[in-house]
């Protein structure tokens, strides 16, 4: 039987390089895409992988990713929407900048992908499509708001595509992290709006982050190792999952406490994971 392939976005660093590696260790051929593939050692130099650029704020790029992948391997069974921007700021402290970068990129990005590589699946009959979303896609976070924005977003989309894809044969599914503090998305994620609004917002604002990241921590959040996320990519990719599919202990716990409606009883119950006693 003929070697599956994958493309994937994102992959110079944290989840999407672990997604490339696992599905390469797996026997798939892989797409590895990035913004600076010249700056890629370790996956291109990996037999059946191709490492190549694609941002997907560029149609151009995206488009060009494609066709390389289907040069290389002649087919794409499975695309995992990846490439992502973050950013911790409230509301009234976000630029406009920044929220309209992550929209490009979390929403528009994975929507562009997705259109690139439909009809490629649809003329075949079958394929899958893995958007990797966050919890933040599930609940309000504080401090969150553009970011979640866009995950909430991707989230709907993916249940849209779901229903317009499955009678052509073609999945559309989420994997949903919670909080995996020891990736680089988390790291490189922009706090540089914290200081805007004076001392009062940015002392209130550092206030909620600081107790955020304790109740993750609390959670397992810095001990949880990425690869869970990964390998929940490959399960979904690789057989039949629902359309949503939360990872991680503490995207768990946010789902056993949604399982109580109305919503309002449920944002009561996690209102103390995230915001500071009075």
């Amino acid at each position: 039987m003929a070697k599956k392939t994958v493309l994937i976005t994102g992959c110079s660093t944290g989840i999407g390089r672990l997604a490339a590696k696992t599905f390469h260790e797996r026997g798939w051929n892989v797409v590895a895409t990035m913004r600076s593939p010249e700056k890629e050692t370790e996956l291109a130099g990996l037999d059946d992988v191709l490492v190549t650029r694609l941002d997907v704020t560029d149609r151009d790029s995206i488009q060009q990713a494609v066709d390389a992948g289907l040069e290389r391997f002649g087919a794409l069974d499975v695309v995992v929407n990846n490439a992502a921007r973050g950013g911790h700021a409230l509301l009234e402290q976000s630029s406009d900048e920044m929220t309209r970068a992550m929209y490009e990129t979390n929403v528009f990005g994975t929507m562009n992908v997705c259109r690139a590589v439909l009809p490629h699946m649809r003329s075949r009959g079958e394929g899958c499509i893995v958007n990797v979303t966050s919890m933040a896609g599930w609940l309000g976070l504080p401090l969150e708001t553009s970011y979640c924005g866009t995950k909430h977003a991707v989230e709907g989309m993916t249940e849209a595509l779901y229903l317009e894809l499955k009678p052509l044969g073609i999945r559309a599914v989420t994997v949903a992290p919670g909080a995996y503090l020891r990736t680089e998305f988390t790291a490189n994620a922009n706090d540089g709006d914290f200081e805007v609004g004076g001392e009062d917002l940015a002392t209130y604002a550092k206030r909620l982050r600081d107790h955020f990241r304790t109740s993750v921590a609390n959670e397992g959040g810095e001990e949880a190792d990425p690869q869970e996320v990964a390998d929940k990519i490959f399960e979904c990719a690789t057989t039949e999952t629902p359309v949503h599919n939360p990872v991680g202990s503490d995207a768990q716990l946010i789902v056993a406490m949604m399982a109580a409606p109305p919503r309002d009883e449920f944002l009561a119950k996690v209102e103390p994971l995230l915001l500071p006693s009075a």
